[in-house]
């Protein structure tokens, strides 16, 4: 089992930065792939940013170039640095993390707000 507990969310206004951070606890040694979803109001939720074992990172295009994952192995932790941020951005973000194959374990975060203002 995995607990992944997201903090950082907050009301910042257009074009002002936040930090999310996803601590996870337990069977961390598992875990082969970190991600960040996020899902507004009536929409589905998507996919963000992802950050696999290798390091090799992926991003949506909406968030391209003002995003940025990263991973502290050693403090369990992968972050979320968010620039630039637009009211599109307003969503609960959630912290996402799988085991690796081929027993592949999902788990969730309860997630987190963000709220950017125009």
């Amino acid at each position: 089992q995995v607990q992944l507990v997201e903090s950082g969310g907050g009301l910042v206004q257009a074009g002002g930065s936040l930090r999310l951070s996803c601590a996870a606890s337990g069977n961390i040694f598992s875990i082969s792939t970190m991600a960040w979803y996020r899902q507004a109001p009536g929409k589905q939720r998507e996919l963000v940013a992802v950050i696999r074992s290798g390091g090799n990172t992926d991003y949506a295009d909406s968030v391209k170039g003002r995003f940025t994952i990263s991973r502290d192995i050693a403090k369990n932790t992968v972050l979320l640095q968010m620039n630039s941020l637009k009211p599109e951005d307003t969503a609960v973000y959630y912290c996402y993390s799988a085991t690796a194959p081929p027993a592949v374990m999902n788990y969730w975060g309860k997630g987190t707000l963000v709220t950017v203002s125009s």
